[in-house]
């Protein structure tokens, strides 16, 4: 690593700098309810053995996909918000940088494999089981992770390739890609083109397996005779892939579609979206509007009050 940077200065939300307080107290409030929310879903799963089944499986790494994201933010986020700036050190920026693309990589691939499940328990029903055994959620899993992290190893390490020779002040309350880069006093051309390369395999195709798992889903949904029945599944489809398409579509809007005419404070926006909107109502949309889970609560409240 070529640089003359020891230190990285986020200005982060620089334009409430007058309303510290407030910013600070409702972010410690999200990451609180964030954490204590995956927290729950991997406790419930783990002890509940009615949620040992691929779906539950599955949201348990979507929790610590979520956990590992918003515990690595976490302090500079906090920290920017209560003083209106704050600095890390380079190598911790790199660090941050890399558990933060990592987790998003390997949630990419994980709710490609989330709609897998949906799509051979709701369209395949009958070799459901046959195929989506545990067996094959544990490759899914290690693949996601293996790949995600081999992935962002190649990103991250074209990064510490680049020369740093100042400024060292990034307008963000975090270390992603584009700010940082930024920063560099290099030829950016292949890194941005090798960026531009790796988010077909992380974003684009992911994404694009959701939308095709799911319109199938709300065909073979579309033939349920019962209305009531349509309608329920209808709403759990809609609320899933709310979440899918917030979550997806600014990521696209962040690393696929080009940006430079986007505002810092747009680009904000987008990066609180998936950095802290999603980590925050996963557990609510996935999991604890769901009755199996409302049930493995209610048992275990039981047991803890026997």
């Amino acid at each position: 690593m070529q640089n003359n940077v020891s230190t990285i200065l986020f200005l982060g939300f620089n334009n409430i700098s007058n309303f510290n307080l407030l910013p600070f107290i409702l972010l410690i409030l999200i990451y609180c309810v964030t954490l204590g929310g995956n927290l729950l879903i991997i406790t419930l799963v783990s002890n509940s053995r009615s949620l040992h089944s691929p779906m539950y499986f599955f949201l348990t790494q979507l929790s610590v996909a979520d956990i590992i994201l918003t515990t690595d933010i976490a302090p500079s986020m906090l920290d920017v918000a209560l003083h209106g700036h704050t600095s890390i050190s380079f190598s911790g920026c790199i660090t941050q940088y890399f558990f933060f693309s990592l987790s998003e990589a390997f949630e990419c691939f994980l709710l490609t494999a989330m709609s897998y499940d949906r799509y051979l328990a709701i369209c395949s029903p009958l070799h459901y089981s046959s195929i989506m055994d545990q067996q094959l959620c544990i490759k899914l899993i290690i693949a996601s992770w293996l790949l995600g992290c081999f992935l962002e190893i190649i990103v991250t390490f074209t990064i510490c390739q680049l020369l740093f020779c100042g400024p060292n002040i990034i307008d963000h309350f975090l270390c992603d890609f584009y700010p940082l880069v930024e920063l560099s006093c290099s030829d950016l051309t292949l890194i941005q083109i090798e960026a531009t390369l790796l988010s077909i395999p992380v974003i684009i195709v992911p994404f694009l397996a959701v939308v095709v798992s799911y319109v199938y889903i709300v065909f073979t949904i579309s033939k349920i005779s019962s209305f009531s029945g349509r309608l329920k599944s209808f709403s759990t489809c809609s609320s899933h892939l709310t979440v899918e398409f917030i979550f997806y579509g600014t990521l696209i809007a962040m690393y696929v579609v080009p940006n430079e005419g986007q505002s810092k404070v747009i680009k904000k926006m987008f990066a609180m979206m998936y950095t802290v909107l999603t980590p925050l109502v996963n557990p609510f949309i996935y999991s604890l509007r769901n009755k199996d889970i409302k049930k493995a609560l209610k048992s275990n409240s039981l047991i803890g009050n026997n």
